[in-house]
């Protein structure tokens, strides 16, 4: 057991100033919240149209292919696939050249509610991008993409 501690204010000021954690998080639950709404409509939140876009990109991938491109390990991908799959959106199988591999294929329904989401994400991405300016925009996604390749080590 550790020996209590506290955390002085000047270390909290500093946090509170310049922690990325958090500034990621309050802003991704402010941006989801409005891709959820555009998506309410079609049943899905922000994070089932992620799920699907990744299987319409990727084609039919692997359980830890999918699990890779979302950022995210295996065990809560597959709790989080359930709802998608009882909705028969996406189908579970195993591999055909390897019994131990499950590969997620997008089904016609879940093709069509990805069509259908498609104007629904145009007019939320308009909205969250619409203040930022597009060289700002750049350099927010470039500094993004890096997170991608600084996890994998």
């Amino acid at each position: 057991m550790f020996p209590p501690q506290t955390l002085d204010d000047e270390t909290v000021a500093l946090i509170v100033r310049t922690c990325l954690c958090q500034r990621i998080q309050r802003a991704g639950r402010i941006i989801g919240r409005r891709f959820d709404e555009a998506f309410r409509s079609l049943g899905i939140n922000n994070w089932q149209f992620s799920v699907l876009v990744a299987l319409r990109h990727l084609r039919s991938p692997t359980m830890g292919e999918l699990a890779e491109a979302l950022g995210m390990d295996r065990t809560t991908l597959t709790k989080n696939l359930k709802p998608l799959s009882r909705r028969e959106l996406l189908r579970v199988s195993t591999d055909e050249h390897d019994a131990r591999a499950r590969r997620i294929t997008l089904t016609e329904a879940g093709e069509d509610i990805l069509a259908n989401a498609g104007e629904g994400w145009h007019r939320a991405q308009r909205a969250v991008t619409r203040d930022i300016p597009p060289e700002e925009l750049a350099q927010l996604t470039s500094s993004l993409e890096r997170f991608q390749f600084a996890g994998r080590g």
